[in-house]
């Protein structure tokens, strides 16, 4: 079975994405039919691939695929372990990039676009390429609701706020869904004060923020050693915009999440959550940066204000993601398909190193 595996900038993983005709849909035979595939892995120079995809033509109406994240999870001696809750933006970028490969979709070309259809949770991801040189693309990612979707589906607790036991105390939290599930937490309120402290905090800092995303799990009814809700520590970057320290699954995220990033700027948007609060003092925009230990990041979100019972999210999206291909693979024997050539300038990109 040939397999691709591409890496978009900022993923603390590379993406293997697989033919999702050869596996089944359902979440138990589904594992069953990845265990010799994490075998593989397991042996492989990708041993710590965390992310799969499986992509496959869509047969709904204007999309050009459908997509099904798999997240691997850690301890995986007994089998796989796998979450099946969310998405991952970067992934959704990897998988468009192997179904041109695999030319379920036209040749990734400069203005082309291609609706993508996310199995996980129903979400539709626009994405267009801005440019494309040999092996590596720059590509957007707009999540579009039609309808757009009311506040009170946004926020998974029922409020903006919500207080959890935290320390011997209480803790204000705003936990949202928007591309993925996330809980977003004022840095401060964890005696952290600034952007140096938090990009270098260490154990301590990531203990309780995995405290923290444990207890809204519990609450959410989910496992609580899953992988979702994921979890991001805020603080006002001193010129309008938010820094953030994110939790990936097992470690710090090296930046924020394509889906954190999209939801952070959502959350930006609804007045009373705690990203909103923050920037309340210049007013939240249509467009966020956001700085990360790895560097900025810009994004938007477009509300619809006339929706019926107040604010909707329409759109949310960011700009400029680098997409890099890195190898095909024929389940253990990596290879070099020729094919591969065709979609961007007669060549390849360099295998990672």
């Amino acid at each position: 079975m040939e397999a691709h595996i591409v890496r978009a900038e900022g993923s603390p993983s590379p993406t293997l994405v697989l033919p999702a005709e050869a596996f089944p849909a359902q979440p138990g035979p589904l594992a069953a039919a990845l265990e010799p595939v994490c075998a593989w892995l397991a042996h492989s120079r990708w041993r710590s691939l965390t992310k799969i995809a499986l992509v496959g033509r869509s047969a709904r109406p204007g999309h050009g695929i459908e997509y099904r994240f798999v997240q691997l999870l850690p301890g995986r001696s007994a089998g796989p372990r796998i979450e099946l809750r969310g998405s991952c933006g970067h992934s959704i970028l990897a998988a468009l990039v192997a179904a041109a490969a695999w030319r379920l979709v036209p040749p990734l070309r400069p203005g082309s676009r291609v609706l993508v259809d996310v199995l996980n949770n129903g979400d539709q991801v626009l994405c267009q390429v801005e440019a494309a040189r040999a092996g590596e693309w720059v590509l957007d990612a707009h999540f579009v609701h039609s309808p757009p979707l009311p506040a009170d589906r946004l926020l998974l607790l029922g409020a903006p706020v919500s207080p959890l036991p935290h320390a011997g105390g209480q803790i204000r939290v705003s936990v949202v869904s928007a591309g993925n599930p996330y809980v977003f937490v004022h840095a401060a309120d964890l005696g952290v004060h600034d952007m140096p402290a938090l990009f270098t905090a260490g154990e301590p800092l990531f203990e309780a923020m995995s405290r923290i995303r444990r207890s809204v799990a519990a609450l959410l009814g989910w496992p609580s050693e899953g992988a979702f809700p994921k979890i991001a520590a805020v603080l006002p970057d001193g010129t309008g915009g938010l820094a953030a320290r994110a939790v990936s699954v097992p470690s710090w995220h090296p930046t924020i999440a394509l889906t954190g990033a999209v939801c952070l700027a959502a959350a930006a948007g609804l007045a009373g959550t705690v990203p909103h609060d923050l920037l309340r003092r210049t007013g939240p925009g249509r467009v966020l940066l956001i700085t990360t230990p790895g560097g900025s990041t810009s994004v938007s979100a477009v509300f619809d204000v006339r929706a019926e019972g107040g604010r909707a999210l329409w759109r949310a999206g960011i700009r400029g993601k680098r997409v890099r291909y890195l190898s095909a693979v024929q389940l253990g024997v990596p290879a070099r398909p020729e094919h591969v050539a065709a979609l961007v300038g007669g060549h390849t990109a360099e295998e990672e190193r």
